[in-house]
């Protein structure tokens, strides 16, 4: 059996431009909120990722219409004629954010039925919070464990004070989703604060729905009956922004990366510049100067926005392994989100891990190999590596770089980089 691999000949210096595509942990929640309209609706800087495609199969299952233009990035969605049936095909299993129909068809029919969501294992992700919040706007849930599917279903939603236990992205966007619509005044106390959750808030209001307070702990949502249709821009994404700033510090000369939000990445930028890295902001964008192999160990610890993203730390610790002394990072968020570190020893590093936190010794010099992508970040973390390592690194299971990065080959080969895909057999 063959499967496909992304190879890098590492040790090449990058220069130039990249461009940062929409963000992937905001486009997954703001196609799924379309389904809440009565008219059709388009999205733009819509990212060119795996997991664009498996929520199209999905709002076509509904009997949506989609029309999708890659080249421009736009996609356009016409939910008059959509059905509500059961979502328990193969495409729920591929991502994760499939859950955010969950909010989306309880808010608008008041039922749902859907399969157990899939994406990256990352260790235990319940929904429990997702689903205290639709229990409290009036939803009963049952559970069929021998097919894996939630039913939700509620005579009608009335808004109430909901409480999040911790402060979640997805429990956050899917309550907002869920209520919308409800009956009365909805508050969210202890919501996330992510850009993600303001950009999927953007797009409900300018649907129709009268939501306060996003990018606060404290979330007032206020019932509407209808939602219409409208046009909306997908903020650059903060991850591939600070991966590809990882990337510059890693193995750039002079790198500027284009179309981002610098204020969300003041936390990586602060970590590069305590390891020593030179680099400036001018509008929305970021000029690299590389690193000069002085670089300094940190300690970095993951927390919610806005805080140290999750989502960076794998790749980080590909450029920690290149800091002169031991470096450390903690993980509050997932806590065996650990799987890249393996791969990187087989590398070269001198990684160890203990309880939710990983030591990183350096400096040790990375040497190509043929490693495994376990989940969508560590992917990034290995692309990290390759670059930077002597000799031909095969990066396998690259299924999951393609569900969050556009095009990702495309762009480092324009910086310089030397990149193949191909397939061999496992």
């Amino acid at each position: 059996m063959s499967e496909e691999v992304i190879a890098i000949e590492g040790g090449h210096k990058l220069n130039g431009t990249v461009t940062i595509s929409g963000a992937k942990n905001a486009t997954v929640a703001l196609i799924p909120s379309i389904v809440l309209s009565d008219e059709p609706v388009e999205i733009y800087n819509v990212p060119e990722i795996s997991d664009v495609d498996a929520l199209t199969v999905l709002l076509e299952e509904l009997n949506c219409v989609v029309e999708r233009d890659i080249s421009v990035g736009e996609i356009g969605v016409d939910p008059r004629n959509m059905k509500n049936i059961p979502l328990v095909s193969d495409a729920v299993d591929k991502l994760r954010a499939s859950y955010y129909f969950m909010g989306a068809l309880l808010g608008k029919y008041k039922e749902v039925t859907i399969r157990m969501p899939g994406g990256c294992y990352l260790g235990p992700r319940p929904i429990d919070l997702h689903l205290k919040g639709f229990e409290a706007l009036g939803a009963d849930i049952n559970y069929d464990e021998e097919t894996g599917t939630y039913h939700l279903k509620a005579d009608e939603l009335i808004g109430t004070e909901i409480y999040l236990d911790f402060a979640s992205v997805g429990a956050t966007i899917n309550i907002m989703l869920a209520a919308v619509k409800a009956k009365g005044r909805t508050v969210i106390e202890n919501a996330a604060k992510e850009p993600e959750i303001i950009d999927v808030a953007n797009l409900l209001t300018k649907m129709g729905a009268r939501i306060r307070g996003v990018g606060t702990d404290t979330i007032t949502i206020d019932g509407v009956e209808h939602m219409h249709g409208a046009y909306h821009e997908i903020i650059p994404d903060r991850i591939e922004a600070g991966t590809f700033l990882i990337i510059a510090a890693a193995i750039g000369e002079k790198m500027v990366i284009q179309n981002i939000i610098p204020q969300h990445l003041d936390a990586l930028i602060s970590k590069l510049k305590e390891m020593g890295i030179k680099m400036e902001k001018i509008g929305d964008s970021i000029v690299v100067y590389g690193n000069d192999g002085n670089l300094k160990p940190v300690e970095v610890k993951t927390q919610i926005y806005p805080g140290f993203a999750t989502d960076l730390q794998q790749p980080l610790t590909t450029l920690l392994t290149q800091g002169n002394g031991q470096s450390k990072v903690s993980e509050t968020i997932y806590k065996e989100r650990f799987k890249h570190c393996a791969q990187l020893n087989k590398m070269g590093a001198d990684i160890e891990l203990g309880e939710a936190c990983a030591y990183i010794k350096g400096k040790t010099p990375l040497h190509g190999a043929r490693v495994m992508a376990t989940d969508l970040r560590c992917g990034a973390a290995l692309v990290v590596a390759g670059l930077m390592a002597e000799g031909k690194t095969e990066i396998t299971n690259v299924y999951h770089i393609d569900r969050g990065y556009d095009n990702i080959d495309h762009k480092l080969i324009t910086l310089g980089a030397h990149i193949t895909r191909y397939m061999i057999d496992d």
